[in-house]
């Protein structure tokens, strides 16, 4: 199979770069430094609108993970354009390229996010769920729709709503490690929030599965079956750690750090997610509990 990655720099693009070229995949990425520019990476500029149809020709199928990332700095209002752009824009680009082939590809995997459901509390989200309030909201439902132009042309459209993806190797997890592991770890806020999450195996496994699963399209929830509260979460993770969690972080002190909104959104929000059709495809996890995942993770890193 030969596959056309964007993204492939960030935390699940290069683990998933790593494990398709393992399983034998061509794959090719999309670059937009000319200088590493190759037969196995092809320029483009999203920015610009730039990306030569012609270069990809012959894709089996396409990942798009091309975004700017959500939580790197406060969002300022330059800030949440540049994070709505790069992600609206650069799938733009590329849906309108590959529905421009005269073979197009037979599967488009999108990245999105349960920040598509925005903050419902204790309510239980699926993929059936409507979108909720919010800038993130917002984001995932216009970046979907921008890589939706793709399901005209016939080809299957799968938008993965990916949780709190758990790495040692980037994401909130490694952000966490350092405090927690001397013994400042606690609750956000009064820590009742609910964490839908998923490890890194599972995701890679998740992506490879809907590469060849040709009943699963439209939006797919990348979770764990198995979401938790912050403070259980913290719980467990200063149990993995051997390390006390008495600390926590006020709501209002979050808030000052970085800023409201993206406090409320990012560190507060509650959205209890199932993964309903990944459960329908009888999907199996390598990680469906916390505790086991977390062991898996730390004790690798």
């Amino acid at each position: 199979m030969k596959v056309l990655i964007t993204g492939s720099s960030g935390l699940i693009g290069s683990e998933l770069h790593q494990h398709l070229v393992k399983a034998g995949c061509d794959v090719i990425t999309l670059v937009r430094n000319r200088k590493k520019v190759s037969d196995k990476a092809i320029f483009w500029d999203p920015e610009n609108g730039i990306l030569n149809p012609e270069s990809i020709r012959d894709i089996d199928a396409v990942i798009n993970f091309a975004g700017e990332g959500v939580a790197e700095g406060r969002w300022t209002e330059r800030r949440k354009k540049n994070i709505l752009d790069s992600r609206v824009k650069g799938t733009k680009v590329l849906v309108e390229a590959i529905c421009l082939l005269p073979q197009p590809p037979k599967v488009l995997i999108n990245a999105s996010a349960i920040g598509f459901y925005g903050d419902r509390g204790e309510e239980v989200c699926s993929e059936a769920t409507s979108g909720g309030p919010g800038f993130l909201a917002h984001v995932c439902c216009e970046w979907e729709k921008a890589a939706a132009l793709a399901i005209d042309k016939g080809i299957r459209t799968v938008f993965l709503r990916f949780g709190v993806v758990l790495s040692s190797k980037g994401g909130a997890l490694r952000k966490m490690l350092p405090a927690f592991r001397f013994g400042l770890g606690g609750n956000l806020g009064d820590g009742q929030q609910f964490v839908s999450w998923v490890s890194i195996d599972d995701v890679i496994s998740i992506i490879q599965f809907a590469l060849t699963k040709v009943e699963l399209k439209g939006a797919v929830n990348v979770v764990s079956p198995n979401a938790v509260s912050n403070a259980v979460f913290t719980k467990i993770l200063g149990e993995v750690l051997h390390r006390p969690t008495f600390f926590s972080v006020p709501s209002f002190v979050l808030r000052l750090i970085f800023g409201k909104e993206m406090a409320d959104e990012v560190l507060l929000a509650s959205t209890h997610v199932k993964p309903k059709k990944l459960e329908i495809a009888d999907y199996i996890f390598k990680y469906p509990d916390l505790k086991k995942a977390l062991q898996h993770i730390i004790g690798g890193s």
